[in-house]
């Protein structure tokens, strides 16, 4: 029974978040810097969420540190985002075997 509680609040407090903004934003917004904060807020917020997990997923600064490298290295490059994952984690892999 209580499953289905957490169920139901998760589903509610999920429908408000995404209700809230199109209830209380009806016009469009006329200010740049709201939208300019609204247009780059995702970016920070996933930048915020993804960079501490990059560097504690191996265990070890060192082949992280690698991995992200390789990574960034390869993104500028414009490499496909399969390349640029599969490239990052063997760096990584790699560098775990070596340190």
């Amino acid at each position: 029974m209580s499953i289905l509680l957490y169920i139901a609040v998760m589903a509610g407090v999920t429908y408000l978040v995404r209700m809230i903004p199109f209830t209380l934003f009806r016009k469009q917004i006329k200010s740049r810097y709201i939208r300019s904060v609204l247009y780059y807020l995702p970016y920070a917020v996933l930048s915020a969420m993804t960079i501490p997990a990059i560097f504690y997923s191996t265990g070890n600064l060192t082949t992280a540190a690698v991995g992200t490298a390789v990574a960034v290295i390869l993104a500028y490059f414009n490499k496909p985002l399969i390349v640029v994952a599969l490239a990052a984690a063997a760096s990584a892999f790699i560098a775990g075997l070596i340190v």
